[in-house]
């Protein structure tokens, strides 16, 4: 009696369309997760907690001098030591419209300042007038003309204003990006204190004051790699 047997052709034909049935599944599947993960929405950045320095959160704005965005991460770190800086009133509360500065002023409780109110707010807690003063000289989208507008208090709006203030040689006299290269952190602080007052030389130093150095080594480090 004859044995019948196929092609070796139709073996491998059939063992082609076999594994095709296999990938079609696994390859659909695959072009589902990589489009949902494509469109995830982008995911906020997480602040750094350090165990003694508190939150060290990167700044909002690309670029600049590594000493003076040290410097800045050095001054947030001492007057506004939060996960979430760029939206913080005095006294710990949060803000959603940072549109423009929020101009709340929140009951001093405790200091040489008792009873009185504050106005500070955000990343580097400026006061309203100090930021309508500030913003006039050095923010990047001025409202113009458009007197019903404000400056924008967005993240990046307070790190540009703050970045361009703090390399105004004229405004404080001295090069400070200059004296931090020279090691002369301490002449920098004496110099803002007047303006920060929580910077080691004002009049109410915070439980950060005396390791704002080490603070500013961390940031500086980080800055420098950064811009490598």
């Amino acid at each position: 009696m004859a044995r019948f047997s196929l092609p070796k052709a139709t073996f491998s034909q059939q063992a082609a369309a076999t594994t095709l049935k296999k990938l079609i599944p696994v390859s659909i599947a695959l072009m589902v997760l990589t489009l949902l993960l494509y469109n995830l929405p982008p995911q906020p950045k997480k602040s750094r907690l350090h165990p003694n320095l508190g939150y060290l959160p990167p700044l909002e704005m690309k670029g600049g001098d590594p000493y003076i965005r040290a410097l800045m991460r050095t001054i947030s770190a001492s007057e506004a030591n939060d996960p979430k800086p760029y939206s913080i009133l005095y006294g710990g509360g949060q803000i959603d419209d940072l549109s423009r500065h929020p101009e709340r002023c929140i009951t001093i409780v405790s200091g040489p300042n008792k009873d009185n109110c504050s106005t500070a707010a955000g990343r580097y807690q400026m006061i309203n007038i100090t930021w309508y003063e500030k913003a006039a000289l050095y923010h990047p989208q001025p409202p113009g003309i458009m007197f019903w507008k404000s400056y924008s208090f967005e993240p990046e709006y307070q790190d540009a204003v703050v970045y361009a203030w703090l390399s105004d040689r004229q405004f404080w006299g001295e090069d400070l990006s200059q004296l931090l290269q020279q090691g002369k952190l301490n002449r920098v602080q004496k110099l803002l204190s007047r303006t920060w007052t929580s910077l080691g030389y004002g009049i109410e130093d915070n439980s950060l004051t005396g390791r704002l150095p080490k603070v500013y080594q961390k940031m500086l480090k980080e800055e420098l790699k950064n811009a490598a």
